[in-house]
């Protein structure tokens, strides 16, 4: 499996909230938040890791530059400042094509280990008519959640803005592609289509048929208080 880590954010509220590294190289347990996933996806039979910075962010490229050769597996960086997730993950797909199926996450998505590799087996082990796998999450606590709908068998019917009566999940910023779902992006971004989310919705418009996995909890990172409250998750 394929591994790509959108970290190109400016991460303004922690700076206004008085945090002085760059999201990416925020500790947690010890270990900068991107080493530590990248350290988890190389748990979970990484072939390679790619990772995207934003051209401001010269204390991560260091870092990675400086992390790469001890890593067991290829570390790809693309240095590039971004108008958005989206537009990273296109980035980032240049290098996904070909690659069959990967995994990309944005880097203050926090899980533990344990929840985390029984998605990826899923996601490895589904049938060939399976173009996506996304990470769902029933603790809701975003500021902007995208909300799941499924079905009985965890196919995603579709991405909505808004709750409604007995919804389950929301978005948990993890997500199982193939070389489909690129097709979707290229065609997104030739029609302008912006956000994550209107690209995910794509995805079922275009009928591919993408699952829903319950990863269980997931944090983001995005505020200064959060970083605690990540910290004591991951060692529950």
């Amino acid at each position: 499996m394929h591994y790509g880590i959108i970290a190109a954010g400016e991460g303004s509220r922690l700076r206004q909230e008085g945090v002085d590294r760059p999201k990416p190289l925020v500790d947690l347990d010890g270990h900068p938040m991107i080493e530590r996933l990248i350290n988890v996806f190389i748990g979970c039979g990484a072939e390679s890791v790619s990772v995207i910075v934003n051209e401001q962010m010269t204390d991560v490229q260091r870092f990675l530059v400086d992390l790469a050769p001890s890593l067991a597996v290829p570390l790809r960086l693309i240095v590039k400042s971004t108008p958005s997730s989206m537009h990273s993950f296109y980035e980032l797909s240049r290098l996904m094509r070909g690659k069959g199926r990967f995994i990309l996450t944005t880097v203050d998505t926090i899980f533990r280990t344990q929840d985390f590799a029984p998605y990826v087996d899923a996601f490895r082990d589904a049938p060939e008519d399976v173009d996506g796998m996304m990470a769902m999450t029933g603790f809701i606590d975003d500021e902007k959640p995208l909300y799941i709908d499924v079905d009985d068998r965890m196919d995603i019917l579709a991405f909505r803005d808004c709750p409604w009566d007995g919804v389950r999940y929301i978005s948990g910023g993890i997500y199982g592609l193939s070389e489909p779902a690129i097709d979707v992006l290229e065609d997104c971004m030739d029609r302008g289509v912006s956000r994550m989310r209107n690209y995910q919705r794509a995805l079922v418009d275009a009928g591919l048929r993408i699952k829903g996995f319950d990863l269980g909890k997931i944090v983001d990172v995005d505020h200064a208080a959060d970083i605690a409250v990540a910290e004591a998750f991951i060692n529950s």
